[in-house]
């Protein structure tokens, strides 16, 4: 393992991350089940290592871990939130004479982290999310080890089913609501402006998806002889997909920006002195040109305003060379991203009276409704918002202002600890836009580590 360019701290330093990026803790895949209990029983005994109280709560899935210090009466209690569970390792195999590409292969074993000459540490779930909630477990166990006791009360719940939509969370908060009673959760799960720039996220979009499947014929017939006769559900799923966004890149679903909350004025400003957005976002997608709802900019695009996206279309013969039929069925996924004030459940039956009203006709439309989570939004300059940022900057120092984001992504547990437990969370993420979380090759700056474990340290101190 090649040795990293970093200040004083020996590799030794990062046993305990490395140890837990070795668990191919999948919640999604059945044959890893032993995986996911394996990193559980990992955290139990690490956590009690610290003479902390540790609860390993089953579940109808994978386990949650619960950790506390003793709780003082007049202390602040502070939740910090993680999930171990990772995404699969998922890419194609290689062709014949075909090289290994980093952008659709792992160049490194996937679960032995590895650390390259810059100090970068490549690993599934490095980013995502074992590198941040391991940051604030060395952040609580360097407190206690100096002063052997933290500045607040604590509850640290970690769980293992983040990565198919929690949901077994919610239902353990409500059951456990009086055991969980908390001032604020933190939550280290989200991402960074650029290498150095402490971010606070104050705001998510939400989300609700749906999948459309349409039926033709009985069976997949012979192009030849019936082409041109019935309605193709292929040609007629294209044209269904195209119904939903105007020719400028506006979501033509009726009613689907009736209950949008625009962007604050402050925000939209605050925005435009984060860089190039719209140059950013082209590096980062590898895109030739930037399309989207105009009036916006790429940013305000991607963390401030709704969308409609298609993420899978399909029907007929997906195979090498050519099979000339006409399909029995076809179908696509959609997913909705939500500003505040939007209601998934309506945008989800506005989205379905559309698919209705536009289908083709000689093709029968089935619809299954999918996950939603409602968008998130909190003040940041609020007295929890100022004292999160102030820890950034403990954390990042003072050579760049602390950058006040939303994001385009969703954390639905981020809503669910609003709605059952009624508390705000801070959102201080550590992973960087380059990240590749949830793609091969995902990696982790041990700088942010260790940034983490500061910004750890001095949240407590200012939450308390």
């Amino acid at each position: 393992m090649p040795q990293p360019r970093l200040s004083f701290l020996s590799m030794s330093y990062y046993d305990d991350l490395f140890t837990v990026l070795r668990f191919a803790s999948i919640s999604t895949d059945p044959a890893h089940r032993g995986d996911v209990r394996a990193n559980a029983n990992w955290l139990v005994n690490k956590l009690r290592s610290l003479n902390l109280s540790v609860e390993l709560h089953e579940t109808p899935g994978h386990p949650i871990v619960i950790a506390r210090n003793q709780h003082i009466a007049e202390r602040r209690t502070v939740m910090i939130y993680g999930h171990y569970d990772v995404q699969p390792v998922d890419e194609p195999e290689l062709k014949p004479g075909e090289e290994r590409d980093p952008n659709k292969h792992w160049m490194t074993r996937p679960f032995e982290p590895t650390v390259d000459a810059n100090g970068i540490l490549f690993a599934r779930g490095s980013t995502d999310n074992k590198g941040q909630h391991m940051a604030h477990l060395r952040g609580i166990e360097e407190t206690l080890a100096a002063h052997g006791e933290l500045p607040v009360n604590l509850i640290f719940l970690l769980e293992g089913e983040e990565e198919i939509g929690s949901p077994n969370l919610k239902p353990f908060l409500e059951a456990h609501r009086d055991e969980l009673k908390c001032d604020l959760v933190a939550i280290s799960d989200t991402g960074m402006v650029a290498p150095g720039v402490g971010t606070f996220t104050y705001g998510l979009r939400g989300i609700a998806c749906l999948e459309a499947r349409l039926q033709g014929p009985e069976r997949d017939l012979h192009s030849g002889i019936f082409g041109g006769a019935v309605m193709n559900p292929n040609t007629a799923i294209a044209r269904l997909a195209a119904t939903l966004h105007h020719a400028d890149g506006k979501v033509a679903i009726e009613g689907f920006y009736d209950d949008v909350k625009d962007l604050e004025p402050w925000e939209r400003e605050a925005w435009k002195g984060l860089g190039d957005g719209d140059a950013e976002t082209l590096q980062l997608t590898g895109s030739t040109t930037l399309w989207g709802e105009p009036g916006w900019s790429s940013i305000e695009q991607r963390w401030g305003r709704p969308t409609a996206e298609i993420n899978g279309i399909g029907g007929g013969w997906q195979g090498a060379g050519s099979k000339t039929v006409i399909p029995r069925e076809a179908m696509m996924k959609l997913s909705f991203r939500l500003v505040p004030d939007m209601q998934p459940d309506k945008i989800l039956q506005l989205a379905a009276a559309h698919l209705k009203k536009h289908c083709p006709l000689g093709v029968k439309l089935d619809i299954e409704l999918g996950h939603t989570g409602m968008a998130y939004v909190m003040d940041p300059h609020s007295p929890f918002g100022l004292a999160a940022q102030r820890a950034l900057k403990t954390a990042f120092g003072d050579a760049h202002p602390i950058a006040l984001i939303r994001e385009g992504g969703s954390i639905p547990i981020v809503q669910a600890f609003k709605d059952v437990l009624g508390v705000e969370t801070l959102l201080l993420g550590l992973a960087l836009p380059d990240c590749q979380a949830h793609a091969p090759n995902e990696n982790f700056p041990l700088a942010n580590y260790e940034a983490g474990v500061k910004l750890n340290q001095a949240l407590l101190r200012e939450l308390s």
